[in-house]
């Protein structure tokens, strides 16, 4: 995928979450971890069991807390529950990876176009939003027009998904491919590499039959474009789109169409200058998968075939 600066795509890599295996996780949805926000215990017990504390640096060690800027309403990878509990892949392993280093991560609800520029800020000291790490990501760098906006990000990457199309159940209108899209309307939402793909297969669509796009704020609000009948189809991320298909409605109201495209991986971002944190972080995931804790995380929620062997920093292409 083109992924743009502020983009959230799915995680490279060959092997996808099917979505059967989605399926069987809706029914453990509502029933995820715990609102991840809270404290479970003092910071001095914690940090004591900790057997990665000390890579952390000092100021976060102090603090106890990793504040992490998230927009909470991707299902299934963060979400609200029907109790107001943030839930999900990300917050799982976040609440596993704060195990090994000895601090609660803060989950902070906020637009996901604006994620990168909340760590620019130090509103957030990571982000972690089933972002796509992409080569303009980590570079500063502006899809649309090639030009440098930040000094970038680094990535440690934890995940690996792609891109869906879906519409309306039983109502296709035709469209397979991304081609398919000429003449038509598409919800999806803002930043994403939805958006990236769509604008880019629109500029070959033949004179008169460009793809009419419409993003939103969040996939939720694209999903209820569609769902009226605003629209033709809606693209996310395959993980979000195989859990829509299977829970909205009861699963009476959309469908997938066609392939996923665009394998990438999801990365949990980290300032440049802050090598010191993304290594620890790193580290923790890393002890996280040799536990046995990452596998269970994946299995819980249904998309083992998106986890990675290792974590790795800067994969994305």
């Amino acid at each position: 995928m083109t992924a743009s600066s502020t983009r959230r795509t799915t995680a490279a890599h060959s092997r996808l979450a099917a979505v059967g295996a989605i399926a069987v996780a809706g029914a453990l949805m509502l029933t995820g971890c715990g609102d991840q926000t809270k404290d479970n215990g003092s910071e001095s017990d914690t940090t004591a069991s900790a057997p990665l504390a000390g890579k952390l640096p000092k100021s976060i060690r102090d603090k106890g807390v990793i504040k992490v800027g998230s927009d909470i309403a991707y299902a299934p990878v963060e979400f609200k529950d029907n109790s107001g509990k943030t839930v999900g892949i990300d917050p799982d392993l976040a609440a596993a990876m704060g195990k090994q280093l000895g601090v609660t991560f803060q989950f902070e609800n906020g637009t996901f176009d604006t994620l990168i520029t909340g760590l620019r800020s130090k509103r957030y000291d990571i982000a972690m939003s089933a972002m796509t790490d992409t080569k303009d990501r980590q570079e500063g760098i502006d899809s649309d027009t090639g030009k440098k906006v930040g000094e970038g990000v680094d990535f440690v990457d934890y995940f690996t998904a792609g891109v869906s199309i879906y519409t309306k159940k039983g109502d296709d209108q035709g469209i397979k491919t991304w081609s398919d899209l000429c003449g038509k309307k598409i919800v999806l939402q803002r930043g994403t590499v939805s958006e990236d793909l769509a604008k880019a297969e629109s500029k070959k669509c033949p004179a008169g039959k460009k793809i009419a796009i419409e993003p939103f704020d969040n996939d939720q609000q694209a999903q209820t474009r569609l769902r009226a009948g605003g629209a033709d189809a809606g693209s996310s991320d395959f993980p979000v789109a195989a859990y829509a298909v299977k829970t909205s409605g009861g699963g009476k109201d959309f469908q997938l169409v066609g392939e996923q495209v665009e394998a990438a991986p999801y990365g949990i971002a980290v300032a440049k200058n802050q090598t010191e944190l993304r290594d620890a972080l790193k580290a923790a995931l890393d002890a996280v998968i040799k536990n046995g804790e990452y596998e269970k995380i994946m299995k819980k929620w249904g998309v083992t075939d998106g986890a990675v062997e290792a974590a790795t920093i800067n994969g994305g292409k």
